[in-house]
């Protein structure tokens, strides 16, 4: 892939996930100052890659799996620091309202993930000893995405099965990405399962996260899941 065509898709998973509307050849050839026939030729060969499709129903282009995968990878590969002191309001929003509670680790850990809830607009959900909290499911459900009865059972498998799958597979990472068909359940969900490790009175495998769409701001999304576990730990 050459640098213009990475710079095309991130840009198609940029604008994709802030308007919810397949991209066009139009609007990327205003972004990158070229020609909208430049654009459409380098569209076809993202789309040859598996990076890239086209809906039935547009002339524009939505991110595949893989594209997705693509621009988390470079995301994470800038050695951008998650959890240095740069905190944004978000950020800080979620410190004021765990802080307040940091008297109950249970408590603190379900107003962290309401307030993951709130600013990510995702369903959110973290481990507290054996059981799993989940707040937001409205939000995932009024997802267009979701909005196909398909993709709601399949979601529904998957929230259904997130409790056992992460007591078995503990994922060991400071951070998961999993998007889409690389769920390992719900396979067809179309959907992001986004989750931070932390270590908490309860277990040292204690997880907190947000299950939405692919279609994600996953530059903010990433930041805030990793803040809010690494403010867990560290107030826990």
């Amino acid at each position: 892939m050459t640098e213009r065509q990475k710079q095309i898709l991130f840009a198609i998973v940029e604008q994709y996930a802030e308007v919810a509307v397949p991209v066009g050849s139009v609007t990327l050839a205003k972004l990158f100052s070229v020609s909208s026939a430049t654009v459409r030729a380098e569209m076809v060969r993202l789309e040859e890659m598996g990076l890239i499709q086209q809906p039935h129903t547009s002339a524009g282009r939505v991110p595949t799996d893989a594209g997705y995968r693509e621009y988390v990878n470079d995301l994470m590969e800038r050695g951008e620091d998650m959890k240095d002191g740069r905190l944004d309001r978000s950020a800080r929003a979620i410190e004021a309202r765990v802080t307040t509670n940091q008297s109950r680790a249970d408590q603190a850990i379900r107003s962290a993930v309401d307030s993951l809830v709130e600013l990510t607009q995702n369903l959110g959900l973290a481990t507290i000893g054996d059981q799993l909290y989940m707040s937001g499911i409205g939000n995932l459900f009024s997802q267009p995405e979701f909005m196909q009865t398909d993709h709601v059972q399949a979601v529904a498998k998957l929230l259904d099965n997130i409790e056992p799958w992460l007591k078995e597979a503990a994922p060991n990472e400071p951070l998961n990405v999993f998007i889409g068909s690389e769920n390992p359940i719900g396979r067809a969900s179309g959907a992001t399962l986004i989750i931070s490790k932390f270590r908490s009175p309860f277990s040292d495998r204690s997880y907190i996260g947000v299950l939405g769409p692919t279609r994600q701001n996953y530059s903010k999304v990433t930041r805030l899941v990793v803040h809010a576990g690494a403010m867990l730990e560290e107030i826990l």
